[in-house]
């Protein structure tokens, strides 16, 4: 099994990187993608478990941009992993920015009657705190109900509790991953505001490479219109469960998905190494 999209305790995951290598192998994955937010810290953890294990192990991250002022996550691959100094010391000034929201964040959650504080926070993520940690303290001191609640009243980007954070352009996202020599992929299609046929001249305008078509959130018809989509604009497909652990996504495994909803097809790991074009049926 393939999986190009999942997460560790580096980000907003709940496993270790050790540990989520453990698991992929005992559920038989044999590629397969760390894709931490904003920190390739996961992936480098992760490499020597990995090469011991005879997993192969692929250098991603998802990084948070703006598209159209809404936030949109997009994910950058490396399949031949260098040093990516450059691109590692811009991903610090991402994660600057990410603490700056974050203190302002928990001012905010305060303002808003809640005992919540950075350092607790803080405690949870690490250098890579995030909103998930936010829920899961909103959740444990009885505030919400489940993480869904926390994020629909507090955390989205429509919600009370709701604050900026400066966040690159999804057009900058693209650019300095693939000034990097990455392949750029629109994550989780279906959660971007707005139409995304209508939108795939100016991100493939931008230098996007690559579409995220196989995720846990797709049915088969998503999977198949985004399969279609990337033939029609000659980008490369991706494709992941978007593993978080039982914490944040209960029910989503590693290489399988939502209840065996996924599979992605050996041939988009193929691509993704040659950087070749998707062929009218690939991935079908």
């Amino acid at each position: 099994m393939i999986d190009l999209h999942s997460h560790t305790n580096e980000s907003d995951g709940s496993l270790a990187p050790s540990t989520l290598i453990e698991d992929a192998v005992r559920g038989g994955v044999t590629v397969l993608a760390i894709t931490d937010h904003d920190t390739l810290a996961g992936y480098d953890l992760a490499l020597d478990a990995a090469q011991a294990a005879g997993l192969e192990l692929v250098c991603g991250i998802e990084l948070s941009t703006k598209l159209r002022g809404h936030s949109t996550h997009l994910l950058g691959y490396f399949p031949a992993a260098g040093p990516l100094e450059e691109f590692r010391g811009w991903v610090r000034g991402q994660q600057q920015a990410r603490r700056d929201r974050n203190i302002r964040l928990a001012a905010r959650l305060r303002e808003l009657g809640f005992d919540i504080t950075l350092e607790e926070a803080e405690a949870r993520g690490r250098g890579m705190t995030g909103r998930p940690h936010f829920a899961a303290i909103l959740l444990e001191k009885g505030y919400v109900r489940d993480y869904r609640q926390a994020f629909d009243d507090y955390l989205d980007e429509s919600a009370r509790g709701y604050v900026y954070r400066q966040e690159p352009t999804f057009a900058e996202g693209v650019a300095v991953v693939r000034q990097a020599g990455g392949i750029a992929s629109l994550a989780h299609p279906t959660r971007v505001h707005g139409d995304v046929a209508e939108m795939m001249p100016e991100l493939c305008t931008a230098g996007l490479n690559a579409i995220e078509a196989y995720h846990s959130d797709h049915g088969p018809e998503e999977t198949a219109y985004f399969v279609e989509l990337a033939h029609r604009y000659g980008l490369l497909v991706t494709g992941g469960s978007d593993f978080h652990g039982e914490t944040v996504k209960p029910g989503v495994k590693l290489g399988s998905g939502y209840q065996g909803n996924l599979r992605v097809p050996p041939d988009v790991m193929d691509h993704l190494r040659n950087g070749a074009v998707v062929g009218p049926n690939s991935g079908r």
